[in-house]
């Protein structure tokens, strides 16, 4: 009497609650406006690896295997490996100039610097240049992705059309480097925003599938981490998930030693920096006046980007530290509204600053 009941539970926890499970998660990352319809889509494009894993549910059931777990295991680990191998990704040729030109461009993406040397070569030898003329359409919001897009030339402007609004909001502009179009690919959503050449572009685009199998779980992983450091900064708290994303790509970690300095007072600065770990403070004069203390999940550096001027303090840690950094070019591109934040919490220095 206790075998159909143990069997549904079985399947419950086996097949429907890892889907709704990822359904919630990325709802919760991505926030559609439409929240049902969002999901309807979602699960239509899941819907063959649910009939698959019914189907494949359906046969342990009746060759009644006692050992199903592990079966299972290794028919997904052998299904998954026989799918690699027998899908050949686009190989389209190209000089070792080419080659390099690519590498350096798309490496300025945390997507594709998680890539070992093999699958990183795999993936630029599949990607295909495209060019665009000003005023074209690139990614138009709401439509389905197949391709993500790597700037080798041109400008392209990135807008959004808002609920209750009735203009597009202008998020950003692409530069050469720069990587868009991966939110849709990641996490198999709609364009998130409309992207048009502003100049005539060359892009490199890498096919879904290709990005599905070599890029996709690692940068998921790797992008899933970032993100929830980053959640930690009071700073960054604001934005939303695809904001924090164009952050993945700008941010670079360094480690430094207790009583190590970070920056000098007097000198030019070029560089914000956000306290993933560990305390620092700010001195004037050779150490005479403390400014201020730092502690994870804090910023510094902001001064010289907001006055344009040289570093007012020098920053010391006073424990082994980990930050992540950017220049401050990079940073005013993506800045938006975290501007009036930071201008908002310069008093927190008091009369210490001019």
């Amino acid at each position: 009497m206790n075998q159909p009941q143990e069997t549904i539970q079985e399947y419950m926890n086996k097949y429907v609650k890892p889907i709704f499970d990822k359904l919630i998660s990325q709802i919760l990352k991505i926030r559609p406006d439409d929240i049902i319809g969002w999901s309807i889509n979602w699960l239509q494009k899941q819907q063959s690896q649910i009939n698959k894993q019914f189907q494949s549910y359906q046969r342990e059931e009746e060759e009644g295997k006692n050992n199903k777990q592990t079966i299972k295991s290794d028919v997904a680990i052998q299904g998954e490996f026989n799918k690699n191998e027998r899908f050949k990704p686009n190989f389209i040729e190209k000089t070792k100039d080419q080659i390099e030109k690519i590498k350096k461009k798309i490496l300025n993406s945390f997507l594709f610097q998680v890539l070992d040397e093999q699958n990183l070569e795999t993936v630029i030898c599949a990607t295909e240049e495209k060019k665009f003329q000003t005023g074209d359409i690139v990614i138009h919001q709401g439509d389905d992705g197949n391709e993500l897009y790597v700037v080798d030339e041109g400008e392209l402007e990135c807008t959004k059309k808002f609920p209750n609004q009735h203009q597009e909001t202008k998020l950003k502009t692409y530069l050469p480097g720069e990587c868009f179009g991966e939110l849709a690919l990641l996490y198999n959503t709609p364009r998130a925003a409309t992207i048009k050449a502003i100049k005539p572009v060359v892009a490199f685009t890498l096919d879904r599938k290709t990005f599905e199998l070599f890029v996709k779980v690692k940068a998921i992983r790797k992008r899933e981490e970032m993100e929830q450091i980053l959640n930690t900064i009071e700073l960054l708290k604001s934005l939303d998930s695809y904001e924090k994303l164009q952050f993945c790509d700008i941010l670079e970690e360094k480690k430094y030693s207790k009583g190590e300095k970070v920056i000098n007072q007097g000198e030019q600065g070029d560089t914000i920096y956000l306290i993933v770990e560990g305390e620092l403070e700010a001195y004037k004069d050779e150490y005479q006046d403390k400014v201020y203390s730092y502690q994870s999940g804090d910023y510094f550096g902001e001064l010289a980007l907001l006055q344009n001027s040289p570093r007012q303090a020098t920053i010391i840690a006073i424990t082994d530290c980990t930050l992540y950094y950017c220049d401050f070019k990079s940073f005013t591109k993506l800045m938006g509204p975290l501007e009036q934040i930071l201008r908002k919490n310069v008093g927190r220095y008091g009369h210490q600053v001019q």
